[in-house]
């Protein structure tokens, strides 16, 4: 399979002024990789390492703007999506991204949504409107959905206790939702192993399993995460390699950067830094 030689990728994705998270750190990663990052900006945030301290969230005729820009102009290959932050932004996108899809002639423009529903300490970040209105509309559209485990848990309706929960849940959200899932088990804190589940809508599961780097400079790794993941499939790749090559990426960030100091919080990932 011939690759695209610099794939377009469209960060759809709230702003960290401190640069280890949402488009700064999606940016990052997609030229680490390869890619030509374009943005569209959702929220505009204000946080660092210690946490996030106000959100203000972008006018949807604003973010609208911003992503017609990019569409009218560039070849856009692949599509990620963070912080969507209500239901109006949301429709600009889903909107947008249905017209986009009909325009591509055959050509796909994969999707992938790093759902930020759920935060670290397991408190909800999205109204229960704006979630259950990109359950049923922006799903559909997405090539891939990228839960940590509070969020699958959220989604499934259950906590996710075991493996065997894990499987019965991606399975659940695949055929509910009729897309692939990403189910990131990076929550599962009480085990040295790090395990990624990857359920696909032809039935099939992967598990992608790396041990646990001990450090608190994760800050950004589900943005890397799936940022990665949207540059790889812009560049040809198959979703399993995808994903693979992704975890190992992010691997490879968190360990370059485990010891440094920046901030004097949770520091981010070392990704073109």
């Amino acid at each position: 399979m011939k690759l695209a030689d610099t794939p377009i990728v469209l960060s759809i994705a709230g702003s960290d002024p401190s640069a280890g998270a949402g488009i700064q750190q999606d940016l990052k990663t997609i030229c680490a990789l390869g890619g030509y990052g374009a943005t569209a900006i959702t929220a505009l945030t204000s946080q660092n390492t210690l946490g996030v301290q106000a959100v203000m969230d972008v006018p949807e005729d604003t973010v609208r703007t911003q992503i017609l820009s990019v569409f009218d102009d560039l070849d856009v290959r692949s599509v990620k999506i963070g912080m969507v932050p209500n239901v109006r932004v949301a429709a600009v996108i889903c909107d947008i991204l249905r017209e986009q899809q009909a325009r591509c002639m055959g050509r796909a423009m994969d999707i992938v949504y790093d759902s930020v529903m759920i935060s670290t300490s397991g408190r909800r970040l999205m109204a229960e409107d704006a979630m259950k209105f990109i359950t049923q509309h922006l799903f559909p559209l997405c090539t891939l959905v990228t839960p940590n485990l509070p969020e699958a848990a959220c989604l499934w309706g259950n906590n996710l206790r075991t493996s065997e929960d894990i499987c019965l849940a991606g399975n659940t959200l695949v055929q509910q939702f009729r897309t692939n899932f990403l189910i990131k088990g990076g929550h599962a804190e009480d085990s040295p192993v790090l395990c990624d589940r990857l359920f696909m809508t032809d039935g099939t599961n992967t598990a992608f399993s790396m041990p646990r780097i001990k450090t608190s400079n994760l800050h950004g790794t589900g943005c890397t995460l799936s940022s990665a993941i949207a540059t790889l499939l812009a560049q040809g790749f198959t979703m399993e390699k995808a994903v693979e090559k992704a975890q190992q990426f992010v691997a490879q960030c968190i360990r370059m950067g485990k010891d440094h100091h920046i901030g004097h919080g949770n520091g981010p990932l070392k990704c073109g830094w």
